[in-house]
């Protein structure tokens, strides 16, 4: 494996790490990156494909471990560091584990039943184009629509099943590259009245099994189908898996602390700017489809 080579992966995970937890769609930067370093020539589709969702899972340790004690049932209390949670706090975040497992149910059902269908007809910068501006401007009437609204859910212990499950199924939609499964997410959560936080912060919860899930998938199916990974394919996943985790570390507290200030306005109007840039890129056909 060169040092191009080594670069190249360096990139992607930079991309993925940035691009997966702000709602302007990973899979669809990754896709757009692609066209420009020819990653899928190189190393043949099967392992593009493979590559597209397995980097992912250095995005979700970063996850575990910003919300480690959160997510640990068995970690120390969140209102006293002192001693370790009680079987109210324990009951809490397995209730949280629950709710979270049920809401990933819907995408993890439909996704593993058109994975070939999407995989091979929507996969492309048109559909990412497309969406990319559809969703933003859904961001920016949302943020406007907000300002006559009051939210009701400010912890994510307030969440419901029925709310869980319904921005679950919000997920759904995510399975369009380009959608972002961050973005839809939280923006499904802030149409049922959660703040930014709580929606920013489920949406990462739901990413753990979402992802862990579609890499397993991922994997199975190519191993089934008879590819193997060479040494370089190898190093190449693994420093985009390294890069995405520290990556996603940074971003993932940056946003937290965006959000508690700020809209999330500005990155719908990056999503239409790059959605429209793309669709001039490929009328001018300097992309391909």
């Amino acid at each position: 494996m060169g040092f191009i080579e080594v670069l190249k992966a360096i990139l992607f995970g930079i991309v993925e790490g940035i691009t997966e937890w702000l709602p302007i769609s990973s899979t669809g930067h990754l896709i757009i990156l692609e066209e420009l370093l020819n990653v899928e020539e190189a190393y043949g589709h099967a392992f593009w494909s493979l590559f597209l969702v397995v980097i992912q899972l250095g995005a979700i340790l970063a996850v575990v471990v910003c919300f480690f004690r959160k997510l640990n049932p068995f970690g120390k209390s969140l209102l006293d560091s002192t001693r370790t949670k009680t079987k109210e706090e324990r009951n809490a975040v397995w209730l949280l584990w629950a709710k979270v497992i049920v809401a990933c149910l819907p995408a993890a059902i439909v996704g593993l039943v058109l994975d070939d269908i999407l995989d091979k007809y929507l996969y492309n910068c048109i559909t990412v184009s497309i969406t990319l501006i559809v969703y933003g401007i859904a961001f920016i009437g949302l943020e406007i629509w907000n300002k006559k609204r009051t939210f009701v859910i400010n912890e994510t212990g307030q969440l419901s099943w029925k709310t869980a499950v319904f921005i679950g199924c919000f997920q759904l939609l995510a399975l369009i590259p380009g959608t972002s499964r961050s973005g839809v997410t939280i923006l499904g959560a802030m149409l049922l009245l959660c703040n930014r936080e709580v929606a920013s912060e489920f949406s990462f919860f739901l990413s753990i099994p979402v992802m862990l899930g579609a890499s397993l998938l991922k994997g199975v199916k190519y191993f089934i189908d008879g590819n193997m990974l060479d040494g370089s394919q190898i190093l190449f996943l693994g420093i985009g898996c390294v890069v995405a985790f520290g990556v996603s570390l940074l971003v993932i507290r940056f946003l937290m602390a965006f959000i508690k200030k700020h809209d999330f306005k500005p990155f719908g109007i990056y999503r239409i700017v790059l959605g429209i840039l793309l669709l001039i890129l490929f009328i001018c056909n300097v992309i391909r489809v």
